[in-house]
């Protein structure tokens, strides 16, 4: 791809190579995890902060093998793990790192979980890679660079009934569960569609929306490296997204979908 970019000190990169990177950072990890010793990965980690965060030593040591590939490009990194790292400010280039989303599925063996990293610039997604390991699928793509499983092209769905469509959603850890502005908004989206289902990981929802397996991806207070990379490959799919700010750590609100498809609660 001829994409280019134009960075700090006028330094140019290309996206095939960042993509490149990013793709291989994130099978890297994915796949230590698949031959590491289980009982020191899974040990969880407590969170004093956000005590219904479940974190495990995965997340910690994922992140370290992560940043070390991603580093090494100059870009500054946005990870959940560490925070911010050389972040001067949120217009620039940034890498946005989920080293292991889904801890819970991975900690009890309970349903997908995966490795995600995202590149954007400012607001705007460029690309996004979300590895699976426990099918060894890798999932990316971005606004006009389409979206693939492997090297395999994927789209979005055609349904356009929201009583016949499927929704993906959750109940973020960070989130105030008794706020009634967040209760209406998710009773609102759980009802409106034909089916709800929560799949315990942001990452691999919005990839079944990229996938056409799901057909649209809501969620309130989620954390931004949750979804950066689903996000970006839900537009390479085809889809449309929206999602906004709501809190300075980092938490937004998401609507991801075919296209075909709003939030019920803004209809």
């Amino acid at each position: 791809m001829a994409f280019l970019i134009r960075m700090g000190g006028w330094r140019i990169a290309e996206i095939s190579d960042l993509l490149a990177i990013a793709r291989r950072a994130a099978e890297r990890a994915g796949r230590r995890l698949l031959t590491a010793d289980d009982e020191g990965y899974r040990a969880h980690v407590t969170d004093r902060d956000h005590p219904r965060e479940v974190k495990a030593h995965a997340d910690i040591e994922l992140e370290k093998a992560i940043l070390a590939d991603l580093t090494p490009t100059g870009i500054p990194i946005l990870s959940e793990e560490s925070g911010c790292s050389g972040l001067e400010n949120s217009d620039q280039l940034r890498f946005i790192v989920d080293p292991l989303d889904g801890t819970f599925n991975y900690i009890h063996n309970l349903g997908p979980w995966a490795v995600s990293i995202a590149l954007w610039e400012g607001a705007k997604p460029i690309f996004g890679v979300v590895y699976s390991a426990e099918d060894d699928e890798m999932y990316w793509g971005g606004p006009g660079l389409g979206a693939f499983r492997g090297e395999n092209p994927i789209a979005v769905s055609s349904v356009s009934d929201r009583s016949l469509a499927s929704i993906c959603t959750g109940l973020p850890a960070r989130a105030d569960l008794g706020d009634p502005t967040f209760r209406d908004r998710f009773w609102k989206a759980a009802v409106g569609f034909s089916k709800t289902r929560m799949l315990g990981s942001a990452a691999m929802s919005l990839v079944r929306v990229a996938s056409g397996a799901a057909d649209a991806y809501c969620e309130d207070g989620i954390m931004i490296w949750d979804v950066a990379a689903g996000l970006a490959i839900v537009m390479g799919a085809g889809g449309a997204q929206t999602w906004t700010p709501v809190a300075a750590d980092h938490s937004v609100d998401v609507f991801a979908s075919n296209g075909h498809l709003t939030h019920p609660a803004e209809s």
